[in-house]
């Protein structure tokens, strides 16, 4: 009897150690994409005491997303050939600078710099995190991924909510309230790290890789085919994501004549419902296949996104909670495919999509700007209404032995 009793004790405390850490994970990826979050919810503020143009609003989103961009693929390749456990906290660390110095900003330059010290905080940790929860996930990689997501889209949903009541009210300094979130990350990104420490040892003493390796059994041909469609969808879902993070706020009070703090309560909304459906995809994508999640979370959001800028004040908040659930399961849903696409290079495969992502966000963003300086804000939202309508390339990727589904 006590034989069998204490594998199966073992695999408990395993199984719960394992889910400590995922919750860690999403935690931390909840304070850090609520400072993200931030600076795009303070933008009608900075607007108004900097005196700066949609296109300049845009290269602050810019500036960020694309310093996280081109860094991630490069923290991620580094990271796969030698894991660094304690570079998580050291991101935050990085982020936690960059909010104190967007605190304290006098003028548009430092705002930029500011962004650009978030942007590389987020380029360190994303990649390794996401290694992390796939580490952690027992096999479960889709739900893991969820788990890890969930945190990072509820974060991007409490920055508007807590800019509305903190920062817009009471002005730009306040901003530093939020050094408390980065310092409990430091915190929890440090406790994780020593896990992974002691999880690589564990490892190097089992003469077992630090990443498992395997194989698919596509041709190059059709891998280079999934992965541009899948860069595709990445743009589809980025661009249509920064029109509404980015101006959303400003359409609703162009459009509705909402005051700022009203505005970032929509917003809130929409971006919760972003939060609360992440956690659908992965799951679901464990159960009956990656490529039917992305089917549905792409193309499935199109007929919403057309209907939204035709729509009165109270359908445009019911389309923007429907199009958040169901765009919100993708990102996960891709990840893990291209992670299956190539096993065995996690970190890399982590940090080009996360940085891709990145990236589309932020030329997207700035690409509205001044698109919306030079038409109208109606305008860039009515044109990215038909974005998902590219889901349709889902139709090229092939499918996957891993998943359930043969979609």
């Amino acid at each position: 009897m006590s034989t069998i009793a204490t594998p199966v004790k073992a695999a408990d405390e395993v199984q719960s150690t394992t889910m400590k850490i995922l919750v860690a994970l999403c935690v931390s990826h909840m304070l850090n994409d609520t400072i993200q979050a931030l600076v795009p919810s303070i933008y009608p503020l900075l607007k108004t005491k900097f005196v700066l143009s949609f296109a300049q609003i845009g290269l602050i989103t810019f500036v960020f997303q694309c310093v996280a961009s081109l860094l991630q693929p490069l923290v991620g390749r580094f990271t796969d050939r030698r894991p660094m456990p304690y570079s998580l906290p050291v991101g935050m660390s990085l982020t936690l600078c960059g909010l104190v110095l967007l605190a304290l900003a006098p003028s548009y330059h430092i705002i930029l710099l500011s962004a650009v010290l978030i942007g590389a905080g987020s380029s360190i940790f994303h990649p390794e995190a996401s290694r992390l929860a796939r580490l952690a996930s027992g096999g479960k990689h889709g739900f893991a991924q969820s788990i890890f997501q969930v945190g990072g889209n509820f974060g991007s949903s409490l920055g508007p909510l807590l800019a509305a009541f903190i920062v817009m009210p009471r002005g730009q300094a306040h901003v530093l309230w939020f050094a408390l979130l980065a310092l409990i990350g430091i915190v929890v990104l440090t406790r994780v790290g020593r896990w992974y420490q002691q999880h690589l040892v564990d490892l190097k003493k089992s003469g077992r890789p630090a990443t498992a390796i395997g194989a698919n059994s596509i041709s190059r041909k059709s891998l280079i085919t999934a992965l541009i469609v899948l860069a595709v969808l990445i743009f589809s879902k980025y661009f249509y994501l920064a029109c509404l993070t980015s101006y959303y706020t400003f359409y609703l009070i162009d459009r509705f004549q909402l005051s700022a703090a009203q505005a970032q309560i929509y917003l809130f909304l929409f971006l919760f419902s972003v939060a609360a459906g992440t956690i659908i995809g992965g799951p679901v994508g464990d159960r009956y296949g990656r490529k039917l999640v992305i089917w549905i979370s792409i193309l499935g959001v199109a007929p919403f996104t057309i209907l939204m800028p035709h729509v009165g004040l109270t359908f445009t908040a019911v389309l923007s909670v429907i199009i958040g659930v169901v765009l919100a399961s993708a990102f996960s849903a891709i990840l893990v495919y291209a992670q299956e696409l190539l096993p065995g290079k996690v970190g890399l495969i982590s940090g080009i999509f996360f940085g891709f992502a990145f990236g589309m966000a932020g030329i997207g963003s700035a690409l509205l700007g001044w698109l919306a300086d030079h038409t109208s804000i109606r305008y860039i939202f009515f044109l990215c209404s038909f974005l998902p309508l590219l889901g349709l390339f889902t139709a090229f990727l092939p499918n996957l032995n891993s998943g359930k589904s043969k979609t």
